[in-house]
């Protein structure tokens, strides 16, 4: 006559669906970590109800239970192993795993800014944040923005839904501020997420522009400018300007000149002297320097910045 010992029917049962929650999830394509986060409770039941179908069916009159210890001890290891996963996943950080490991690098349109310039707004400020931009001169009469940006994302993800995710205006005055945010970033484990923005921002040509680089590059095209722009704290500025322009470039504080070298007028940092007026060469912080196209009625004042390339547009 055999024994019967509780646990083995538990293990037994336990595997057996285990092996069914596997196999549905590559049949059906399921989420094999939800699936395997939400089973082990099923350890429990059917654990308690061999216990009792003993108790129930046993002809004893005052039935003893028997433990099959190594199916009991399998059973627990199994049951703490979903127990442990299910307290970590509570905390989040198996959804930022699983979703780390579906994400792929991604490229996505920006969502179009339009912001309307009124006669009252005589000044836009904007600063770049981390974000490397491209900044033309326009006829239109509103600053617009568009471009795109690359992030770790999943297949249906967007980390960008609207302009306001990526970009706040305030108008005091008559001033236009424009703040350009960064991507969110994040970092589960050895799962970094990050992301960034390659906007191109239109501004009306006949509005002052002052723009606020934090270090990075940046790209200007002014086209026929009829007012004053400004750019500071740039790591690589790249003007273009257009052959017929009407226009002077003063720098000051710069490490380098590249590019459009004829016609630079150059006056350099010197310890041993007093300054001197240099055509341009390739040594020592230049402390100021000048450009000029037609008669410069308008000027583009470029400070703090490590690298100036000037292109002419024929």
């Amino acid at each position: 006559m055999k024994t019967w010992r509780v646990g083995t029917f538990s293990m037994g049962a336990s595997l057996l669906l285990l092996g069914i929650y596997l196999i549905l999830s590559q049949l059906m394509g399921l989420d094999i970590t939800n699936m395997l986060i939400s089973w082990w409770p099923v350890i429990l039941v059917v654990l308690g109800i061999e216990i009792l179908l003993y108790l129930l069916f046993s002809k004893q009159e005052k039935p003893y239970l028997k433990y099959d210890i190594l199916s009991i001890f399998f059973v627990g290891i199994l049951g703490t192993v979903g127990i442990g996963v299910a307290l970590i996943s509570s905390t989040g950080i198996v959804d930022k795993v699983s979703a780390s490991m579906d994400r792929e690098h991604r490229t996505h349109e920006l969502p179009a800014y339009e912001q309307a310039v009124s006669k009252e707004v005589k000044r836009v400020v904007i600063e770049t944040g981390n974000n490397a931009v491209t900044i033309e001169g326009s006829n239109a009469k509103d600053v617009s923005m568009f471009g795109t940006y690359t992030a770790s994302s999943g297949k249906n993800e967007k980390l960008i839904e609207t302009s306001e995710d990526y970009v706040s205006s305030t108008v005091k005055g008559d001033t236009l501020y424009l703040a350009i945010k960064d991507i969110p970033n994040e970092a589960v484990g050895m799962f970094d997420q990050y992301g960034m923005m390659s906007p191109t921002i239109l501004v009306p040509q006949n509005v002052k522009l002052e723009v606020v680089g934090n270090h990075n590059e940046i790209t200007i095209k002014p086209r026929k400018l009829m007012s004053d722009w400004s750019i500071d704290k740039s790591s690589h500025l790249d003007i273009q300007l257009e052959e017929n322009s009407d226009v002077k470039l003063v720098a000051s504080k710069i490490n380098d000149i590249v590019g459009e070298l004829k016609g630079w007028k150059i006056k350099k940092e010197s310890i041993n002297e007093a300054d001197e007026e240099y055509d341009y060469d390739d040594s020592g912080l230049i402390e100021e320097a000048t450009f000029q196209l037609g008669k410069g009625s308008q000027e583009i004042q470029i400070n703090d910045t490590s690298q100036v390339q000037l292109k002419i547009v024929h």
